[in-house]
């Protein structure tokens, strides 16, 4: 039984090692090939406009707006009766019913 076991575990390492070394041509043709190919890239186009290192450009203004300026605080108050808080939030009577 340890003998059929240590024959089946070698005949997967077996095609384990065909793939990863199949594969493993793949990924050096890939990045050979990448490689020689990262010369033939174009050059870059140069910036049209200011150049962004020169501390004189001239930029656009900078303003300041608060991102907190809407708040209010709620601080915690006593309950009042559900009727009154009702009648503060219900849409007002139609003069016609």
């Amino acid at each position: 039984m340890l003998a059929q076991l240590g024959a089946k575990l070698a005949a997967v390492c077996s095609v384990a090692g065909k793939l990863f070394d199949i594969k493993l041509g793949i990924l050096a043709a890939t990045t050979a090939a990448s490689t020689a190919l990262g010369g033939c890239m174009p050059t870059t186009v140069p910036l049209a406009g200011a150049d962004p290192a020169d501390p004189g450009a001239k930029v656009a203004g900078v303003g300041y707006r608060s991102t907190v300026a809407p708040y209010t605080g709620l601080r915690p108050v006593a309950p009042s009766a559900w009727r009154e808080q009702n009648d503060r939030v219900a849409p007002a009577p139609k003069s016609g019913r």
